[in-house]
């Protein structure tokens, strides 16, 4: 006897599939044509460009905007900037969250509450632009390296998902843990830590894209140019581009757009190499770290 049978699909499931797969192919157009354009100008000469404008599919070949690039000593330096603060600022995100979220995790924790809505208040209100400024300036973080880390060391969402899933981790564990002579840190590290794999992958993402595309706190509190970061100097190739469109040639133009076009794909890189490593781990972080209240 068959078990289960193939439902006959009504009209009904018909209009619901081609309503959802049409939104979905509209959504997947609406990213893959800009960054397909940006691709296509970086690499297109200045006379193909002058004469077609912004187009799809590259016609002819020319990489100087990429060889412009690749010669500005500032451009690479701030990239490093920016790989050096991704690096240590999502390590130590991590691990500050890790470190906060498994105490509040427990029920018997003193003021927990409290904490949280603490917690909570500061992911819909904060001090503002100036009294930020004058408490950065005050702790002597400006031209500071640390003032791409500290300031943004934690965020309120990111301790509130990681939270969530350490409460969904048995109990058992940790009491057999603590059984045979575990410390709270030996418990985290050795017992949390290795289930907690799709949960630290979500916020490694948060993090790293975080600062990856922060270019704000180079702008208020940094002025030594060897620490730009890569942001902050795509921001001013970009807005030294437009200012040079009213005044430059249509050559000096069409180059100055290669070249910020060409600027743009190679600070795409990392995350785009980053992100297919972490991405199973996303959605099963979002959703388990989510329904814990």
């Amino acid at each position: 006897m068959e078990t289960y049978r193939r439902k006959k699909r009504t009209a009904e499931d018909w209009l619901v599939d081609i309503i959802s797969y049409g939104l979905c192919g509209l959504l997947v157009v609406t990213i893959l044509l800009p960054f397909m354009q940006v691709i296509t100008i970086s690499m297109s000469p200045a006379a193909v460009v002058n004469r077609n404008g912004f187009h799809l599919i590259p016609t002819q070949f020319d990489f100087s905007g990429y060889k412009q690039i690749a010669t500005d000593p500032d451009f690479w330096r701030s990239y490093l900037v920016t790989i050096l603060r991704t690096v240590l600022g999502t390590a130590s995100g991590v691990l500050i969250t890790m470190l906060t979220a498994y105490p509040l995790a427990k029920t018997n924790l003193p003021y927990r509450r409290g904490i949280m809505m603490f917690v909570v208040f500061t992911m819909y209100f904060s001090g503002g632009m100036i009294p930020k400024y004058l408490l950065i300036k005050t702790l002597g973080l400006t031209n500071n390296f640390l003032v791409y880390i500290l300031p943004c060391l934690i965020t309120g969402f990111a301790l509130i998902i990681t939270r969530n899933f350490f409460m969904g981790i048995p109990s058992a564990l940790e009491e057999s843990a603590k059984i045979d002579g575990a410390t709270n840190l030996q418990v985290l590290f050795k017992v949390y830590l290795p289930l907690s794999a799709p949960v630290v992958a979500t916020i490694s993402l948060w993090y790293c894209v975080q600062h990856w595309n922060s270019w704000m706190d180079n702008m208020l509190y940094v002025t030594n140019r060897a620490m730009y970061v890569l942001q902050f100097v795509l921001q001013t190739i970009l807005a030294n581009g437009q200012m040079s469109d009213m005044e430059a040639l249509d050559a000096v133009v069409i180059h100055t757009e290669t070249m910020k076009m060409a600027a743009l794909v190679l600070s795409l890189i990392p995350i785009v190499c980053t992100y297919p490593y972490l991405q199973k781990y996303f959605v099963k972080g979002m959703v388990v770290g989510s329904v814990k209240g």
